[in-house]
């Protein structure tokens, strides 16, 4: 009958769409709707039109399970999408994390120095050795021993006694000492965080002279604090470059030549105070000082005395130390900028001086006196020769 054609052809079309949105979903919903299917029954009573409406309801079932599925099946192709893009960013937006040069790095966490040895074991010859708040640079990571490669020494060293990492780069800050290095010549460094005229000047620097920077100082922007002859002084922090400075590791050769230096040096004091003495030069105590106290030094010597010999520079370096042990003020650069004593220091010849380069024979003379010598029998002014001042002349002054 024409009826029953109808909904057979409605049944075809059903059926193809099933198929289809069950390609699309990913899923067997033909075998789903079939398993779903209630079975039909035929019996005597079992006519036409019952056989037709339960036909009809049956695919019309399995049509709008189809429908669902393809539903589902795009709401979970999204939900795996989303899931998949956990955590990760677009190139856009990732950000690159630069890695810390402290990572391949190692730092001796020992009180004096250790060991470093020609193979991993403490069997093995004795190469060198790395002192505390000296660095290394990893070449061969072990579970014992670590290779490790510093100043001219490449060995082996025990992990348990080494810090490496972050662990290193807090190490290294802690035993590091930070330094102010001058970027020019003539940088002067201040008794007070100011540039106002009548600020002690504490000493000058000259270029890549270098300070200790003071971490105990409290911070003033613009300047840094650093430590001049047990004083705290401030340089502009235009003219500095502040870095922090770390140990390298030595060899049993280096170690074996620096030891033989230091008693050679002790000897040639030695003879130079024997001289001294024969000379009627008087030994004094040692100040401590930076070599840009030694270089201001010697460039005073050399605008006062320079174009005289070797004992008429010891004695003007010589009244400068006499003046600073007497308390005139507390520092080399102290005594030599203090107002109206030097006049070189300030008519600018003092800065032209250190600008151009100190003649070595004035730097030797400015030294000696730093270290004691003073053949001016304690004397704290001079003058020219031809005013007539009593005392001992040396050259074209008079030191009284």
């Amino acid at each position: 009958m024409k009826f029953k054609k109808v909904i057979e052809s409605g049944i075809v079309v059903a059926f193809a769409l099933t198929v289809a949105f069950s390609a699309v979903a990913g899923t067997n919903v033909s075998a789903q709707a079939a398993d779903q299917r209630p079975e039909i029954e035929f019996t005597e009573e079992t006519n036409e039109e019952t056989e037709v409406a339960t036909k009809e309801r049956t695919e019309v079932g399995l049509v709008a399970e189809a429908a669902e599925a393809l539903e589902t099946g795009e709401a979970a192709e999204a939900v795996t999408d989303e899931q998949n893009n956990i955590g990760v960013e677009s190139p856009t937006k990732m950000v690159s994390q630069e890695v810390s040069p402290w990572a391949a790095k190692l730092m001796p966490n020992v009180d004096d120095y250790l060991n470093i040895r020609a193979e991993a074991s403490d069997d093995a010859e004795l190469v060198g050795k790395i002192h505390k708040g000296a660095v290394a640079d990893i070449v061969e990571r072990g579970d014992v021993w670590t290779k490790i490669s510093s100043g001219s020494v490449e060995g082996y060293v025990k992990n348990e006694f080494c810090v490496t990492g972050f662990d290193a780069e807090n190490l290294a800050n802690q035993q590091g000492t930070t330094y102010a290095i001058a970027a020019s010549g003539g940088v002067r460094v201040r008794a007070e965080a100011s540039a106002a005229d009548g600020v002690e000047i504490l000493t000058v620097m000259e270029e890549g002279g270098k300070l200790k920077v003071d971490k105990e100082a409290q911070p003033v922007e613009g300047w840094v604090a650093v430590k001049c002859n047990d004083k705290t002084g401030y340089v502009s922090a235009e003219f500095v470059n502040v870095e922090l400075e770390l140990g390298k590791a030595i060899s049993i050769e280096e170690e074996r030549a620096a030891i033989a230096a230091a008693e050679a040096e002790k000897a040639a004091k030695e003879k130079a105070a024997q001289q001294q003495a024969s000379a009627g030069v008087q030994q004094r105590d040692a100040v401590a000082a930076s070599y840009d106290d030694v270089t201001l030094l010697g460039a005073l010597i050399q605008c006062e005395a320079g174009s005289e010999g070797y004992e008429g520079q010891l004695a003007v370096g010589a009244v400068v130390m006499n003046r600073l042990r007497a308390g005139y003020a507390g520092s080399i650069s102290g005594v030599i900028y203090q107002r109206g004593q030097f006049s070189p220091a300030g008519n600018g010849k003092l800065e032209r001086v250190l600008s151009s380069g100190v003649r070595s024979s004035c730097l030797q003379a400015a030294q000696e006196a730093i270290n004691g010598a003073d053949n001016v029998n304690g004397a704290k002014n001079f003058k020219n020769a031809a005013s007539g001042q009593a005392g001992i002349v040396i050259g074209n002054h008079v030191f009284f």
